[in-house]
Formats: structure tokens, sequence, C-alpha cells
């Protein structure tokens, strides 16, 4: 059984910063781009970013670009999210997931279909 569980999220004040993790058990990473999403309140999850297989190539969502990077340890089965410059309108819980294809421009669906529980980011003004 697939299980993505992500960590790292809390409270933290605009400009602040902090480091998401995603481990994975029943799936080996290295297999598969990777991503991650967030969902605001009263919001549709959104698309945040994208590594390809071994983490030399990504892209992001422009609301993230220059803040947010992502990277991944394949030797830890695990993916990451720095944040940094934080402001208000990041607050969301947090999600990553592996991608069906990684194609330097996130659509819609190319998300697999194991979503954890997610972390949730509040970002105090």
């Amino acid at each position: 059984q697939v299980q993505l569980v992500e960590s790292g999220g809390g409270l933290v004040q605009a400009g602040g910063s902090l480091r998401l993790s995603c481990t994975a058990s029943g799936l080996t990473l290295s297999t598969y781009p990777m991503g991650w999403f967030r969902q605001a309140p009263g919001k549709e999850r959104e698309f945040v970013a994208a590594t390809n297989y071994n983490g030399g190539t990504t892209y992001y969502a422009d609301s993230v670009k220059g803040r947010f990077t992502i990277s991944r340890d394949n030797a830890k089965n695990t993916v990451y999210l720095q944040m940094n410059t934080l402001k208000p309108e990041d607050t969301a819980v947090y999600y990553c997931n592996a991608l069906r294809r990684y194609g330097g421009r996130y659509r819609i669906g190319d998300e697999l279909n194991y979503w954890g529980q997610g972390t949730q980011v509040t970002v105090s003004s």
C-alpha cells in the first residue's frame, strides 16, 4: 500500500522559512517525478513545484518562484520543499505526490492519486 507522509509544517511569521519533507512507503520515489501541491481554505488544490526523477531540473508556480525550492534525496526516498520569505497567502495544507509525467510545465492530471494527509503551514502577518 502506497503512503506519502508530509511533515515540517507549522506556524511562522511572514518573512520566515519552513522546510517540508515528504517520505514514502510502498513507493520508490526515484521512479517518479515528484510534486508539491497546496490547498488553502475555501480554494481548490493547486500546483506548487515539481522535480524530475533525479532532482536535476525543477519548475514552479509563478506565485512561489524565487522563494521556494523543491529537492529530493532518492537514497532516503524523500522529497523536500524549502520555503523562504513566506507570505500570509502561502497559508495552506501542503501535499506531495508522485507525477505521471515531467514535462517542464504542470498540466492538470499530472499528479497520481497518492494523496497523503498533508501538513499545515500557517503564515501570520
